[in-house]
């Protein structure tokens, strides 16, 4: 885990060109994460991955997560600095009615295949991508199966029986 010297430096090199962008920090789960705000988010990722201080210049993850209860989805970047091995998890929240952000394929290049995943199963647009489409799933799918609006099995199906389920 982080120390809090780190995480403290880690806000303050945030702060030098983005002061107010930070919404909420700390530790969850063992992982030092920032809830910033969306607008700036690629310019803050690659202010990190060019500081001197910081390095973050390994995008370890980039996903989507849906809060239906807030009707928002929540798009999250893990980045690491290998040098230090120092992991930081970034954390933007967008409406789920319409989730839209810039593309964070002019930092990483390996951004491409995750937001298209991340397009994929959570319908986040990706602003300025290369080639926004399906990845895993057929291009005439309506839907965007990881959020949490479906129901998770096929209510249509009459030939399984639920008692073999316990219900």
């Amino acid at each position: 885990m982080m120390e809090a010297a780190q995480q403290e430096k880690i806000v303050s090199v945030i702060n030098e060109k983005f002061e107010g962008e930070i919404i909420q920090s700390g530790v969850i789960k063992d992982f030092f994460t920032l809830i910033v705000k969306k607008d700036k988010v690629i310019d803050l990722i690659h202010h990190l991955y060019r500081h001197p201080d910081t390095k973050f210049q390994f995008l370890t993850t980039l996903c989507g997560i849906h809060y239906p209860d807030q009707n928002q989805i929540a798009v999250m970047y893990q980045l690491h600095n290998l040098v230090s091995n120092q992991r930081i998890r970034l954390k933007i929240f967008l409406s789920a009615d319409n989730p839209s952000v810039k593309t964070l394929t002019p930092v990483f290049a390996a951004a491409n295949w995750m937001e298209r995943e991340t397009y994929d199963f959570f319908g986040v647009n990706f602003e300025g991508h290369p080639n926004l489409k399906r990845i895993l799933n057929v291009d005439e799918m309506l839907i965007f199966p990881l959020r949490k609006e479906y129901p998770l099995e096929d209510q249509s199906r009459e030939d399984k029986n639920d008692l073999m389920f316990g219900r």
